[in-house]
């Protein structure tokens, strides 16, 4: 039986990333994965959606070239080409992750892994080989996957996940998108801009429900301007499959709907990995289909840890590799802080793209807090006016008090890498004024962040 230090149990962004920061810091580190080195992430999920994303912004430019003074005829897309090169890029990135496995010699390990008692895991191979493995912890990264609903079961053919939807062998000439959260909003961007007709259902009364109010709103009113069709406090109740394509029944507040599709995206959240991978073995507690940790990872039973999509915090990738980082670095006795988890960013790769942390208008109201509100829009902005992109806007909210910044929230092109301003920020516990009087860059998008804040101290200039 071979022996390690740490045996990490999948090779997600959480996993692979808590494996090469366990070696860096001289444990001797095992990762077993049953299918590809860098998890759901790389290769089903966040890069090669950007990938497709891209695709369509690109094809989206062409068929607008006119508006930038540009003649593009007989413009058209290669759908099945679009699909291979987004499997590419994962392919490469999948790729790069096995590079760093043996940069860092760490120990892959191919197979499906169950957790044993007495820190030991039991690994089965293609060919049915088992083979045990122990070591002196354990980290469980197993992830998570498209969540089912009993009205919605899905065959993979006609009512299909995120898997298959990045994989397509063929464009749906209509397309029904229940959920509306990120998954759900990025594919039905992607579809609706590469032709195809796209309805949304979405059974809270906003799209993206987490979002700030404003920015849920700005979005259905992108969405709706590029043909996207919007359904908000409605629920499909029923499939029916039996035809070519699917009828799917629809409760809204008018009454019940009949939608026709040639497929229907389940995009309603997702169902962590839990199962079937000995937890009840080893006795580790669970709770509302999540394991059970404290603010460094520990389970209940000693020398069990698990991080990212699998424990409680917010299931993004981002997370999953900090909880890792975090996690190691414990176990290695280094002075570690937990992890915040009301300064995580989220972020939405539609077009306009979404980006946000900390609390909403209305979480900061429910708080108690007395606020300043800022808004600066992008149909101000030079920098955008002149890219084409005048969608979207910048909101920030502080705390009239102490000036402490609780949220901002972004919507328009390229402001999933804007928001990392407020986070650093508000890990700084900066104020608005510090942001005031911190020169940004002209023309830029960014420069509306610091806009919005002078907005919400009456110092706005250029609105």
């Amino acid at each position: 039986m071979s022996n390690f230090d740490i045996i990490v149990l999948g090779s997600g962004p959480g996993g692979y990333v808590a494996a090469i920061r366990a070696s860096q810091l001289g444990f001797k580190t095992a990762i077993i994965e049953k299918e590809s080195l860098g998890g759901v992430c790389l290769n089903w999920g966040c890069i090669p959606t950007k990938a497709l994303l891209k695709s369509a912004q690109v094809f989206e430019y062409l068929l607008h070239a006119a508006d930038y003074g540009l003649k593009a005829e007989g413009v058209d897309k290669d759908f099945n080409a679009v699909v291979k090169r987004s499997r590419n890029v994962a392919e490469g990135m999948s790729k790069g992750v096995q590079f760093l496995m043996k940069k860092n010699k760490i120990e892959v390990i191919n197979g499906y892994g169950t957790l044993k008692p007495g820190k030991k895991v039991s690994v089965k191979s293609d060919d049915g080989k088992e083979t045990e493995y122990s070591a002196n912890n354990i980290i469980i990264a197993t992830g998570a996957r498209s969540r089912e609903l009993p009205s919605l079961p899905q065959d993979g053919k006609k009512i299909i996940g995120y898997r298959e939807a990045m994989s397509l062998d063929k464009q749906p000439k209509k397309m029904l998108v229940v959920g509306s959260g990120a998954i759900g909003i990025e594919f039905a961007y992607f579809y609706n801009a590469m032709g195809t007709d796209v309805t949304v259902v979405e059974f809270l009364p906003n799209v993206v429900p987490v979002e700030d109010e404003e920015v849920s709103k700005q979005l259905e009113r992108s969405l709706k301007k590029t043909g996207i069709k919007i359904m908000t406090s409605s629920e499909v109740t029923k499939v029916d499959t039996s035809g070519p394509g699917v009828k799917a029944t629809v409760k809204t507040s008018k009454g019940e709907e009949i939608l026709e599709a040639d497929i229907v995206l389940s995009a309603v959240g997702i169902k962590t990995n839990i199962e079937n991978i000995g937890l009840e073995n080893v006795g580790i507690a669970t709770d509302r289909d999540k394991i059970l940790v404290n603010d460094y990872y520990q389970t209940n039973i000693p020398g069990y840890f698990a991080i990212g999509d699998v424990t409680p915090g917010q299931a993004l990738a981002h997370v999953a590799s900090a909880e890792g980082i975090l996690c190691v670095e414990k176990l290695a006795d280094m002075h570690v802080e937990p992890l915040d988890y009301g300064n995580i960013p989220g972020c939405t790769y539609c077009s306009p793209e979404i980006a946000s942390v900390g609390l909403t208008e209305k979480q900061a109201i429910e708080k108690g807090y007395e606020i300043k509100v800022g808004k600066f829009p992008f149909s101000a902005s030079g920098k955008a006016s002149a890219s084409g992109n005048k969608d979207g806007f910048v909101k920030v909210i502080f705390d009239a008090k102490y000036g402490e910044w609780l949220g901002c929230h972004m919507i328009g092109a390229g402001v999933t890498d804007m928001i990392a301003e407020a986070v650093v920020a508000r890990k700084l516990e900066t104020t608005g004024h510090e942001i005031l009087k911190s020169v940004h860059p002209h023309p830029t998008m960014s420069e509306a962040v610091m806009e919005a804040v002078a907005h919400a101290y009456g110092e706005v200039i250029h609105i």
